[in-house]
């Protein structure tokens, strides 16, 4: 699957490599690195072996990173950032893994080798995090570094049929006015951006750049239009179905129902969640039929096996989504290699990033920085 042009970058946390798929042929990768091994045998599946550094982010120095990158990619950790998960910060050892980045961006800094331009992908639940606290020492560590930062929140929904929102801190040596508006603007600059963004201290507020990108086009593809009809497809049994269906709450049952009287054929995701419900923890599985499947998660995240619904003819009949099928959903092409196992290749891609949504932020953000950056250093 080797694309390379474009400027160079650095990949870190890289996973399977999906931000590398959306960066080319922007960008040409010249290192990759990711602790796991399983992430790093689907990076090398798909990739090569060549830029790939398998191990710890805080074991490596700057002799292992290459040249000079334009960019600096870094999809680190949310497990403790996660609003599912126990929210303890920057501190903690998994998303603490961003300091391992900073520390190899500060020894590039000091040998006058630090790339034009950094991006940091998480989730959104990094804005609230300790109050606003984690949002805010990101921030000012990178501004320390010599960056100005801006960030976008952005939801896969626009490009792909996966409700899946993250944030994407962009940061540059030089912020071009033409790329940046006086403030912020929709659908990227949310509320809860403009509201972190406003308990900045002040001289970090008055730094922080509003990007300036268009909206895409509206998506044309739903979640139906995605999924395989092959025979000997692995269709769960009637009693299976019926299990789920009676985790719903009345009024989620309620509604399949009425879509059942319809006569409507449509398709649906499940997901189970624990509810609390009069005191009592409650499983319950719920189902959207808004043409979307749910986000993605790893099993940690609790939704990795997402259950499809197929409701035709007053039927309802239901199967596991694929590992393909999701592959899709995240906007890998089909030639895109997939482990073997299906729960390895569900926990891949439920902790990747959006191929569309990288490809469209370098499109219209990071190929225009770099391509500034390299005629102001021209000059």
């Amino acid at each position: 699957m080797q694309r390379d042009s474009g400027a160079p970058f650095y990949e870190f946390f890289a996973g399977g490599g999906l931000a590398r798929l959306g960066l080319e042929p922007d960008f040409a990768c010249i290192f990759a690195n990711d602790v796991d091994p399983a992430k790093a045998s689907a990076y090398r599946a798909a990739f090569g072996a060549d830029h790939l550094v398998e191990g710890d982010v805080w074991s490596l120095s700057t002799a292992d990173l290459p040249g000079k990158a334009t960019l600096a990619w870094a999809s680190f950790p949310c497990q403790d950032l996660s609003l599912a998960g126990a929210r303890r910060g920057l501190a903690a050892p998994r998303s603490g893994a961003f300091w391992g980045f900073h520390r190899l961006m500060e020894k590039l800094t000091a040998e006058g080798r630090a790339p034009e331009i950094l991006a940091l992908e998480n989730v959104t639940g990094l804005l609230s995090s300790h109050g606003g606290a984690d949002f805010a020492a990101l921030i000012h560590a990178l501004d320390v570094l010599g960056y100005r930062a801006g960030a976008l929140e952005l939801d896969a929904a626009l490009f792909t049929p996966q409700s899946r929102k993250r944030l994407f801190i962009v940061a540059a040596r030089n912020a071009p006015p033409h790329l940046a508006v006086s403030g912020p603007t929709e659908p990227f600059h949310t509320t809860a951006l403009r509201d972190a963004a406003a308990r900045l201290p002040e001289a970090l507020r008055k730094r922080f750049v509003w990007w300036r990108v268009d909206a895409p086009p509206l998506r044309n593809t739903r979640l139906a239009d995605l999924l395989d009809d092959v025979p000997g497809q692995a269709w769960n049994t009637e009693v299976q179905t019926q299990r789920l269906l009676a985790l719903m709450s009345p009024l989620q049952r309620a509604r399949l129902q009425s879509l059942q009287d319809s006569g409507r054929s449509e398709v649906g995701a499940l997901f189970r969640r624990i509810r609390r419900e009069r005191g009592q923890r409650v499983q319950r599985a719920e189902a959207r039929f808004d043409g979307l499947a749910g986000c993605l998660r790893t099993p940690a995240g609790g939704s990795s096996n997402q259950t499809l619904l197929f409701v035709q003819d007053g039927r309802v009949r239901s199967r596991l989504l694929s590992p393909r099928e999701a592959a899709r959903l995240m906007g890998a092409p089909e030639d895109y290699p997939l482990p073997d196992k299906q729960t390895a290749a569900l926990h891949l891609l439920g902790d990747a990033v959006s191929t569309p949504v990288v490809r469209w932020l370098s499109q219209r953000l990071l190929a225009p920085l770099a391509w500034a950056s390299a005629q102001r250093l021209r000059a």
